[in-house]
């Protein structure tokens, strides 16, 4: 599909999925033909990262790599039909093969974990891809059944993408953009012939996932009726970079026309399946579903944990985290009744609410901007190994903000070219709270996601495209967990509720995601059991859960993926006594780059084994 096509670079490679091209394009034939022992082997990592980037043209734009003799790369979108899925499976199985047929017995550390991870990503997404229905990601996080919904589609991610990520800095950039737009309605097609096929074997999105599908499809065609953001975006990035020409008459007949009729067909297929949707929320009701979640769930946690093991976690783990609560709220005075209600009740004090509207947006952006200013002046007390990051903060797009969560955040490109972003939700300031935002922030940007990202930006090519969903997202719980050693709430003890929130919400989600799919649980009881037991917004987790509906499993990478990276430092203070070091550790982790938890494991062994040393 075109997730790869997304707003930022984790959200861009997360989606190197299925069908992702459908074009023949220069090399592949080569590099496949290729034996394991043509290529030394960090040219045949080289080679495969390659192999994989053909088939995600906006992946390789997202990363600043469709230069040079790879700059045809940038007139290219890639494909989303059943035979560009079909290509990308042999692209994959080929590329494992290869890579399995390497000892690996006496490479060097680094290299010895890349093939480690291709092992993992390949084998994992080549399971995915064996099921009859949904998008695969390739070593990221965005695995869906649906490939149209909410939160899942082109119509969602080529706006985002042409708008923030294609470059427009000269005529060829502005050329290769009309060359992109006029393959969006192959796109939009291949995707409408997959969601077609699976209504036709019984795979329909629950009703109210399709709802607000078809409610954000229709105002994604009203702004292509009027040229809107596709052809604007264009206009505006063309006019910054001082580029000549009259692209709006370029633009508009292909947004208008072509594009505009292609979303037209996959609104009446959404509006098919509404016809013949029930309410069920969970992959349980879905032909094969039981066998896709225990996939997605493998895929997004990196374990063999089932089901009833994490959603059992998730309840220990709640009660733990709520138990540290507790005496903070009793300390500020909420001492009555549950955790969860407290929160609720705390959540109502205006001291801790932003202003309405667009003075309360402003008030937000501020706030943000001062918390990262805190956040880089603390670096150099938790790593020794420092990056400066690109960053901006962005509002999301109007269109996106119904289906999106609160905020999300990634590096930027391998090159620099596109800087590091937190997009940040604000259809309503009442999303956010003072005692939350701040470590919303910490997660999103330093040293969470933007930071994390830059390290795997300096890693080889491979490294830097395959991601694991329990190591991005539990480096990102760790982040807030830094933040926190550092101080961030020595001054603001309601703040470290806020973080405490945070993790418990977190927790929530193990229990509420295996609760949907495994345990039969209704979109209601979801949401009121995280209302009520931690104390979370209806609105937000409103939108969470029916996240959860869309993106199986992958919720629950987040607390696993953190558990076991604070289980692993506990393990190297135990083992190292006075010859651990936080800062020591925290590189190793972050050095080793984006791993599957198994991995994880290797990488901390290492760092054991040399502080011993």
């Amino acid at each position: 599909m075109i997730s790869s096509a997304t707003i930022t670079r984790r959200q861009a490679l997360a989606g190197l999925a299925a069908g992702v091209s459908a074009f023949a394009l220069p090399g592949c034939a080569r590099t496949l033909a290729a034996g394991p022992g043509s290529l030394a082997p960090q040219a045949l990592l080289d080679d495969i990262a390659w192999n994989l980037l053909e088939h995600s043209p906006a992946g390789a734009t997202a990363l600043g790599l469709d230069t040079g003799e790879r700059a045809y790369m940038r007139r290219q979108l890639g494909g989303s039909s059943q035979a560009a899925v079909d290509a990308l499976e042999a692209t994959l199985r080929a590329d494992l093969a290869r890579a399995r047929a390497v000892d690996t017995s006496n490479l060097d550390p680094t290299t010895r974990t890349s093939f480690e991870v291709v092992e993992s990503a390949y084998s994992t997404s080549l399971d995915g891809l064996a099921l009859p229905y949904g998008d695969v990601a390739v070593g990221g996080w965005r695995n869906a059944p649906y490939v149209v919904i909410q939160n899942v589609g082109a119509y969602l991610d080529l706006p985002r993408f042409f708008d923030s990520t294609h470059p427009v800095r000269d005529a060829s950039d502005a050329e290769a953009y009309i060359a992109r737009l006029e393959q969006v309605p192959a796109v939009l097609d291949g995707e409408l012939e997959r969601i077609r096929a699976a209504r036709a074997i019984g795979v329909v999105p629950p009703d109210f996932l399709l709802d607000k599908a078809i409610s954000q499809m229709e105002a994604t065609i009203t702004d292509a009726r009027s040229g809107g953001s596709l052809v604007s975006s264009l206009v505006k990035n063309a006019a910054d970079g001082k580029v000549a020409g009259d692209w709006d008459a370029r633009a508009r007949p292909i947004v208008t026309g072509p594009i505009a009729a292609a979303l037209e067909r996959q609104l009446a297929e959404l509006r098919a399946e509404r016809a013949v949707a029930d309410s069920d929320p969970g992959m349980w009701s879905q032909p094969g579903g039981e066998e896709w979640y225990r996939w997605a769930l493998r895929a997004s946690t990196t374990t063999t944990l089932t089901p009833d093991e994490v959603h059992e976690q998730g309840l220990e783990e709640l009660a733990s985290l709520h138990a540290r609560m507790d005496p903070i709220l009793r300390d500020i005075g909420y001492a009555e009744g549950s955790v969860g209600a407290r929160m609720t009740a705390l959540s109502e004090d205006p001291r801790y609410k932003f202003a309405e509207g667009d003075p309360g947006r402003a008030e937000i952006m501020a706030f943000i901007r001062e918390r990262i200013d805190w956040i880089t002046a603390q670096m150099p007390r938790a790593f020794n190994t420092l990056v400066d990051p690109n960053l901006e903060v962005r509002r999301l797009p109007l269109a996106e903000e119904p289906g999106a969560p609160g905020a999300y955040g990634g590096a930027g490109s391998k090159d620099g070219s596109i800087p590091g972003r937190m997009w940040i939700n604000l259809r309503t300031t009442d999303l956010h709270r003072k005692y939350d935002l701040a470590d919303l922030t910490y997660h999103e940007t330093i040293p969470g996601h933007v930071w994390e990202g830059e390290y795997s930006n300096k890693l080889p090519l491979i490294r830097s495209i395959l991601a694991f969903n329990a190591f991005s997202e539990g480096w990102a719980l760790y982040a807030e967990q830094i933040a926190d050693e550092l101080g961030a709430y020595e001054d603001f003890q309601v703040g470290r509720l806020g973080y405490l929130q945070s993790l418990a919400f977190r927790a929530c989600r193990m229990v509420v995601d295996t609760g949907l799919h495994h345990k039969r649980w209704s979109r209601a009881q979801s949401v009121n059991f995280f209302v009520e037991r931690n104390g979370s917004k209806r609105e937000e987790v409103e939108s969470e859960v029916d996240r959860y509906c869309s993106w199986p499993g992958q919720a629950c990478g987040y607390k696993v993926g953190h558990s076991t990276i604070v289980r692993q430092r506990d393990r190297a203070q135990r083992e190292l006594g006075p010859a651990y070091d936080f800062k020591a550790f925290n590189d190793a982790v972050i050095l080793g780059g984006n791993v599957p938890m198994d991995v994880l494991a290797k990488n901390v062994d290492r760092y054991i084994a040399g502080a011993k040393a």
